[in-house]
């Protein structure tokens, strides 16, 4: 009895001793993603200020600092950084040797983590690796493999927030291939998320022992495949990988926030704060501990409006050099227009804004015959005076230009799958010409396929019949100068590098051309991107007479007329 007694004795101790050691923790993790450039509450491109940007998320974070404590939070960037304001592509590739305006900026700011974007790759090798090596936190890839299988960068990071371990996964999307020329990311392949995530979390969990496991993805909410790679698969490995306590996710530029049941039953915040810095997401993570072991736990995710937000003060004097060397920069002039240009007449027939492109591109290509698809639907550009900011508008990505080899026949398919995802197959004057859907927010239109794969060509004379089924719709009557166009022939094409990979699906589920065969059909690559050419050819030229080349056009032409003027008005509104 005495031995029970003291057994019994020694039980209750033990468990007054754990409840008397019961704590409970609290930690805030925000997370911006695809802030895109926008390091200045200042659009450059259209010379007007700007919502959201970096300077509100210091806004925000300096709050945060003083109220909860610097000890208290773990601040997160989420890629597609380096691409998109003047400001990241003046850094990217003007002013190369400076520290890099993306990492002082989120150096300042004080983030703790980043992982990379497929944007961020698209800079190429020197100014990923650059940006890497100026941040002072550490930037994750663990899906970003070198020849020998280990990872590029870190797989994961361990940080000591709110009294609790915390394990951060960080890793991009895999459909770099589809988008990117492989010179851009030399020596490197992208694995699986899902697969990595298996891989990765047990040894996380063996080795560090974290209270929290995330994953930082560049990769969207909802799942989806892009030829033959998982693009979005946020939601898929919150459900699917367990160990996870919250995904924060990026890429597809969409508001996100919600909790799902994982396979094992437990409980993931999935969570996405779209881009811009507009939002920035705010989880609350709550934990109790009996000792080391954690007993509960809750995530709360927030998404918090700053896009309005009084810029940092502190911050802006901080860059106000930087920021009037962009100015400056953007505002040079390099020539003039003769007429306005949009990019809304692209979708409706021959175009002045794209026949610019188609222009230049078999000039610098010395093709014989050119794709172009519009990258934007609204841009719009006055006549007069030409200004370095307006190339940014003209062409939105930093592509390279290819010249490939293509036959006649892969040529044809690549257009009858262009026009088969851009048009309707009408059956009276009364349809409509684009495929288009309404928007469920407003009484506006929307193309149902991106349009950035609705190519065009020059170089050749050809008709589109919108009355034709899909992959029946293009007749091609000859080579612009009236020599034949042979199905069997091998022609030089210029074509933007990112369809020059397999993006859109133009070359590869158009023209059935594998994405090992593209790589061999490409004859030359410039070394510069295509904005850079624009801006060249308008300093020579000075004054620019944008025209429609006139090459092809819908059929029959008096269904497309009432169409045309209907479908404009429902996605744009009045002329």
């Amino acid at each position: 009895m005495k031995k029970i007694f003291l057994l019994l004795t020694l039980l209750l101790w033990s468990f007054s001793y754990l409840f008397s050691q019961e704590k409970e923790l609290t930690l805030n993790i925000f997370h911006t993603t695809d802030i895109h450039g926008n390091f200045f509450p200042f659009d450059f491109m259209n010379n007007r200020e700007n919502r959201g940007g970096l300077a509100r998320v210091s806004t925000f974070i300096a709050e945060k600092r003083a109220t909860i404590g610097r000890d208290n939070f773990l601040l997160m960037e989420g890629g597609d950084l380096l691409q998109g304001q003047p400001c990241v592509y003046y850094y990217n590739f003007i002013d190369t040797t400076s520290i890099h305006l993306g990492a002082s900026t989120l150096n300042y700011i004080g983030y703790d983590i980043s992982v990379m974007g497929n944007h961020d790759i698209e800079t190429g090798h020197s100014v990923y690796d650059r940006w890497v090596d100026n941040c002072t936190f550490p930037v994750l890839g663990a899906n970003i493999l070198k020849t020998d299988g280990e990872p590029y960068l870190p797989p994961y990071a361990m940080f000591q927030r709110g009294g609790m371990k915390v394990a951060v996964l960080g890793m991009i999307t895999e459909a770099i291939p589809a988008w990117l020329p492989e010179n851009l990311w030399t020596g490197l392949r992208f694995a699986n998320i899902e697969e990595t995530a298996r891989k990765w979390i047990p040894i996380i969990k063996e080795k560090e022992n974290p209270d929290v496991v995330i994953a930082l993805i560049h990769s969207g909410v909802k799942s989806s495949s892009l030829t033959g790679f998982d693009e979005n698969v946020g939601m898929k490995i919150a459900q699917n990988v367990p160990g996870l306590d919250a995904v924060f996710c990026g890429h597809d530029h969409s508001l996100f926030c919600e909790k799902v049941v994982n396979c094992v039953g437990d409980s993931v915040l999935v969570i996405d704060p779209a881009n811009s810095g507009n939002h920035i997401c705010d989880v609350t993570v709550r934990v109790k501990k009996a000792g080391e072991k954690v007993i509960e736990k809750t995530l709360k995710g927030d998404l918090v409006d700053i896009s309005s937000l009084e810029p940092d003060a502190a911050y802006m004097e901080q860059f106000s050099k930087s920021f009037e060397t962009i100015k400056n920069y953007v505002n040079a002039e390099i020539g003039e227009f003769t007429n306005a240009i949009s990019a809304r007449e692209s979708f409706f027939g021959p175009s002045d804004f794209i026949d610019l492109l188609h222009t230049l591109q078999l000039k610098v290509a010395d093709a014989e015959i050119s794709l172009v698809a519009p990258l934007s639907q609204s841009t719009y550009i006055g006549a007069g005076k030409i200004y370095m900011r307006d190339m940014f508008n003209l062409y939105r990505y930093e592509n390279l230009l290819y010249t490939m080899n293509l036959t006649g026949k892969e040529i044809k398919d690549a257009l009858e799958y262009c026009y088969g995802i851009w048009t309707n197959q009408m059956t009276s004057p009364d349809d409509h010409l684009l495929l288009i859907q309404k928007n469920t927010r407003n009484d506006r239109y929307n193309f149902i396929n991106p349009s950035f794969g609705f190519d065009s060509a020059a170089g050749l004379l050809y008709t589109v019949d919108v009355t034709k089924p899909v992959g029946e719709k293009v007749t091609v009557a000859s080579m612009a100068d009236g020599t034949p166009f042979l199905l069997d022939k091998t022609y030089r094409v210029a074509v933007n590098s990112y369809q020059g990979s397999g993006g859109a699906g133009i070359l590869t589920e158009g023209a059935g051309i594998s994405r090992e065969e593209l790589d061999r059909r490409i004859v030359k690559s410039t070394d510069k991107d295509l904005r850079y050419y624009l801006a060249e050819e308008i300093k020579k030229q000075q004054i620019v007479h944008p025209q429609p080349l006139n090459q092809w056009r819908f059929i029959p032409e008096e269904w497309v007329k009432q169409a045309s003027e209907r479908d404009y008005k429902l996605m744009f509104g009045n002329y």
